[in-house]
């Protein structure tokens, strides 16, 4: 018997599954049961509204973000870049950021999804700063909303371009490479 915590999670898993792969208007009541293997009615009886299943995303999403970051204190800034920019683009990190996306684009609509999201950004923010020294600085909340959006500009870009015109990931990693050294300064 599955407990309604692990069912809670089971269905804001589907609620991202469901946002990658058919969108913001693909989100139903019915689309995330059957992407959870729920029987019919069984999201409905957590989640009553749509705007519900949105909201109970993106606290996973946030949780299973956090997971990119790497969390060994050596790596650099580079290197954690890097790795959170490629495993946001492949696999179930991929699945996640397309998710995301939809559910940006959802927020600019609903400001108490909007306040959601900023939750899960500020969590990302506070455990950047936290590992790297750079980001500390005395301007540190703002180099790390830098990096933050650096980063999301070239996921969205990424994940919007055709297949001919995105990146190799060595571009991409030449691209973070520039990025960090411009933040040293000449």
């Amino acid at each position: 018997m599955t407990s309604g915590t692990d069912r809670r999670t089971r269905i804001a898993d589907a609620v991202i599954t469901v946002l990658a792969e058919r969108g913001s208007r693909g989100l139903t009541h019915r689309a995330v049961d059957e992407e959870a293997g729920l029987p019919m009615g069984s999201t409905s009886y957590y989640h009553r509204s749509r705007a519900e299943l949105l909201h109970a995303a993106v606290p996973r999403l946030a949780e299973l973000d956090s997971g990119n970051l790497p969390r060994k204190p050596t790596v650099s800034l580079r290197d954690a870049l890097v790795t959170i920019l490629d495993r946001s683009l492949r696999g179930a990190g991929y699945t996640r950021t397309l998710a995301r996306y939809e559910l940006v684009l959802e927020a600019s609509r609903r400001p108490r999804l909007q306040e959601d999201l900023a939750s899960g950004t500020e969590q990302l923010l506070s455990l950047l700063t936290d590992q790297f020294d750079e980001l500390r600085a005395a301007d540190g909340a703002s180099r790390a909303r830098d990096v933050l959006a650096f980063l999301d500009g070239l996921m969205l870009a990424q994940v919007t371009s055709p297949a001919e015109r995105r990146r190799t990931p060595a571009e991409l990693e030449a691209a973070i490479t520039r990025f960090v050294d411009s933040m040293e300064g000449p």
